[in-house]
């Protein structure tokens, strides 16, 4: 596909550079040739042949995000304190927490 762009932006440039040598030509017109029969066609070219790659670049990151939102984080389990550790022991450990009842 790039060789094409570049095909066709060479032959833009000649008729420009055409366009400014002529004896009834100006460089105000070799602009307008340039942007109006190389860039602009070859922009839209090539915006509109990268869609399908730009598609299925998102939809595999989207895929990507979903894996790794799936998947829990390595080392921890998904429930709390489902470990095989005791729970730690306030500082007074004899000493029962009283609440105040409102």
């Amino acid at each position: 596909m790039y060789l094409v762009v570049i095909g066709w932006l060479y032959i833009a440039v000649m008729m420009a550079i055409a366009e400014a040598m002529h004896a009834n030509g100006s460089v105000l017109g070799a602009i307008v040739t340039f942007f109006l029969y190389g860039l602009l066609p070859v922009a839209l070219m090539v915006y509109l042949m990268g869609t399908p790659l730009r598609r299925k670049a998102r939809k595999a990151q989207e895929a990507a995000e979903m894996a790794a939102a799936a998947q829990p984080l390595a080392g921890t389990s998904a429930t709390p304190d489902a470990g095989s550790h005791a729970a730690s022991a306030a500082p007074d450990a004899g000493v029962a927490a009283v609440r105040k009842e409102s």
